[in-house]
């Protein structure tokens, strides 16, 4: 049976590259142009530790948000300040992370459609085998697999 959606992620040494410039050219002149990415600056929950990671920038009627499986998506449980780096300017936010598994697949599968499968591959980190659209149930499938999160980011209150 063929996979219709999986979590791809690109090598490490790339991602560690890729992170390493974004740090660098989002805050600077140069981060004016990039609409893609933006930067979150957040200290952890429990150690206090600062963070400061790049990611692919999403948006909708709600706002900025971003999708992700790695770990440091819990720091923003219950909501936690952030300073984000978007297109050259530094803003404080606030930043919630959706823990609702139906809404997180919503999520997902929404912006999939938005991008289409191509874009959504690079974007988002995905593969599609199928070839085709998955559905609701199989995004969240996914979703609960690889721990997926989304976090929303919306003006500091």
């Amino acid at each position: 049976m063929t996979t219709v959606v999986e979590w791809h992620q690109p090598p490490a040494p790339l991602v560690k590259t890729l992170n390493v410039v974004l740090r660098r050219v989002l805050p600077s002149p140069l981060g004016r142009g990039v609409r893609e990415f933006m930067l979150l600056a957040f200290a952890g929950r429990r150690t206090g530790r600062a963070y400061r990671v790049p990611v692919t920038a999403h948006r909708d009627a709600e706002g900025l948000y971003a999708l992700t499986p790695a770990g440091w998506r819990a720091n923003f449980r219950g909501g936690a300040d952030v300073s984000v780096t978007y297109a050259g300017r530094t803003t404080p936010m606030r930043g919630l992370l959706v823990e609702d598994e139906a809404a997180v697949a919503r999520t997902y599968l929404t912006r999939i459609t938005e991008l289409g499968l191509r874009r959504a591959g690079r974007e988002i980190g995905l593969r599609f085998p199928a070839g085709r659209l998955p559905t609701l149930d199989e995004v969240a499938e996914l979703a609960r697999r690889e721990h997926f999160g989304v976090v929303r980011l919306s003006g500091q209150t």
